[in-house]
């Protein structure tokens, strides 16, 4: 009877190598296990995207999206990474977050040109 080859061993976890970190899609940064990080739906959900495609972000990369745009303009112009890369208003937050730590993470405040005067703000 033939002796079947013994299954390969993992190597004990002092000697393990670690898992390479995942990379923003947006800033190319390595997102680092633990890392606040999201799905972004590249063409949002409720404008048809629920089971198109999505990309890792860190979550400020994703926040910084959404305060700057509405969904309409996600999904006629920006659904993709390059048209996102391209815009202005996000290359310069690129730029800014370039040098960051890859788990940095600080909030995000909504753009006043977004969707009009921020609610509860008197004129």
């Amino acid at each position: 009877m033939p002796r079947r080859a013994a299954k390969p061993q993992p190597p004990p976890e002092d000697d393990a190598v670690a898992a390479p970190a995942s990379v923003c899609a947006l800033c190319g940064r390595p997102i680092p296990e633990g890392a606040r990080a999201s799905r972004h739906h590249l063409t949002p959900r409720l404008k048809g995207g629920a089971r198109l495609g999505t990309v890792l972000l860190h979550q400020i990369c994703h926040s910084a999206i959404h305060a700057r745009f509405n969904e309409a303009e996600l999904a006629r112009r920006l659904s993709d990474i390059g048209s996102l890369r391209a815009e202005p208003e996000i290359a310069r937050f690129l730029e800014w977050v370039r040098d960051k730590p890859p788990d940095f993470h600080a909030p995000t405040r909504r753009s006043r040109g977004k969707n009009g005067p921020h609610r509860g703000r008197r004129a």
